[in-house]
């Protein structure tokens, strides 16, 4: 990588693999395990890939290991973002004003664009802008999703990769059977990956049919290590299809179809009853919630309260860069809290332990990832995020959480890790050349806004 042979040169973490032993010292850890830990000051030690030790004070003396002193900066559990759609960067902030702009530009440009080259680019745009946001573990559904996990795995990003299936004439499967052979392609491609999970990812109950859940629940149930993602009771029009073709709830209708199961990934969860709450609940639903994607389309607010009280995880989803514009989950805190306290009314709903919580440990029990990733803990893998806290706009700390969820901003963030590996070391990210993503996305953006102008040129004829 350009620019990049005198940190490979010295052999430690700043290369293409871990060093042996890593001592971060002098570190506010923040440790998000059960008891909600956390040190002043104190030290940890990473081993390879994994947590080996972490204790308040000084370090031990650890012969050969590398030490960096942290100078007082937040240690912390990488964020997990539970749902995304990273090709779709590309499409950020296109068309904003534009009332009809799902079927005026976006849908066209799907059809005319997305292809493997299109993703790779689009991915790696969103790869980067994750790192830099301090997000370690990301739940995406998209097309040819093999492009999203190799670019993914070249990031060194923990990933589940989520193929889409879908009736709407998507660009990357003609047929449900050629869907189904994209996804046994991505489960073959990424089986017994570290970082990358393959995962099948049905659109929606209204967009694939009672029918083709149904195959994918008899699928999942063959391939039981392969995650399931969907959105789910995210629309009105989807409640509505519900309602009609099966005098049934969305949940329902999903429920009947056996794919409301342990370890479903529901996106939104919006427009949802006391029953609905009730059936996702006994099934082990884990739910993504996606405060400012779904706030700024005008959608709704998900019951969040609700849904955790009746004992299902939640975790935090940035949803897609055209939808949500920014896949930053710092910019998604003050929402979920926000809306969680419109919603009742009142300041006590959803405090700010519970959204930090929501975005490391319990994002990552959605993901099925929680005893990998989410805390830190010994004998989990070295996922994490170094905050400098000197910026005024972050004093005085007088409850840490309040701080991340209502001051902090990405560029706080100074190095984020994943396996033990630096992906970004002050500021400066390691594993993607950041001139060239921006580039290959400036000249894509040209040829869509190209297309864009011949779209209104037809329409105005």
């Amino acid at each position: 990588m350009a620019g990049q042979a005198s940190k490979d040169e010295e052999g430690g973490r700043h290369g293409p693999g871990p060093a042996m032993t890593l001592l971060l010292t002098n570190a506010r850890i923040l440790t998000m395990d059960g008891a909600r830990t956390e040190h002043e000051r104190g030290w940890l030690r990473i081993e390879g890939t994994t947590i080996a030790a972490l204790a308040p004070g000084d370090a031990p003396q650890v012969a050969g290991a590398e030490i960096i002193d942290c100078g007082g900066d937040l240690v912390m559990p990488g964020l997990v973002n539970t749902h995304c759609h990273l090709a779709m960067t590309l499409f950020r902030g296109l068309g904003e004003d534009v009332d009809d702009r799902l079927y005026r530009y976006i849908l066209p440009l799907e059809r005319h664009f997305v292809g493997p080259e299109m993703v790779r680019i689009g991915t790696a745009l969103a790869a980067l802008e994750s790192i830099m946001g301090g997000t370690t573990s990301v739940a995406d559904m998209y097309y040819f999703e093999t492009m999203v996990g190799e670019v993914m795995a070249a990031s060194g990003l923990r990933a589940i990769v989520g193929q889409t299936l879908a009736d709407f004439s998507p660009p990357d499967h003609a047929d449900f059977d050629e869907g189904f052979a994209r996804v046994e392609e991505l489960v073959d491609r990424f089986a017994g990956h570290p970082l990358v999970i393959p995962s099948i990812a049905p659109h929606a109950p209204y967009s694939t049919g009672r029918a083709v859940m149904a195959r994918i629940a008899d699928w999942s149930a063959d391939h039981p290590h392969v995650p399931v993602q969907m959105h789910l009771a995210e629309s009105t029009l989807e409640v509505e299809w519900a309602k009609n073709t099966h005098a049934a709830s969305t949940v329902a209708v999903t429920r009947d179809a056996g794919l409301l199961k342990p370890g479903l990934i529901a996106a939104h969860c919006l427009q949802l009853d006391d029953a609905d709450i009730a059936m996702m609940a006994e099934a082990g639903v884990g739910v993504a919630t996606n405060p400012r994607s779904n706030g700024k389309a005008g959608r709704g607010i998900a019951p969040i309260e609700a849904l955790r009280k009746a004992g299902l995880p939640a975790g935090i989803g940035s949803d897609g860069a055209m939808s949500g514009n920014t896949l930053d989950l710092f910019a998604q805190f003050a929402p979920v809290s926000m809306f969680a306290k419109l919603r009742a009314g009142s300041r006590r709903p959803l405090p700010a332990v519970d959204v930090i919580t929501m975005a490391t440990i319990e994002g990552a029990r959605v993901l099925g990832l929680a005893d990998k990733v989410g805390s830190l803990a010994v004998g989990k893998q070295a996922d994490l995020i170094r905050i400098d806290l000197s910026a005024p706009r972050l004093h005085p700390i007088y409850d840490i959480y309040a701080m991340l969820v209502f001051a902090t901003l990405p560029t706080d963030i100074r190095a984020t890790m994943v396996a033990g590996r630096w992906l970004m070391v002050d500021r400066q990210v390691q594993t993607l050349e950041r001139d060239k993503v921006l580039a290959d996305a400036t000249q894509l953006a040209g040829q869509f806004r190209a297309e864009m102008a011949r779209i209104d040129e037809r329409l105005r004829q």
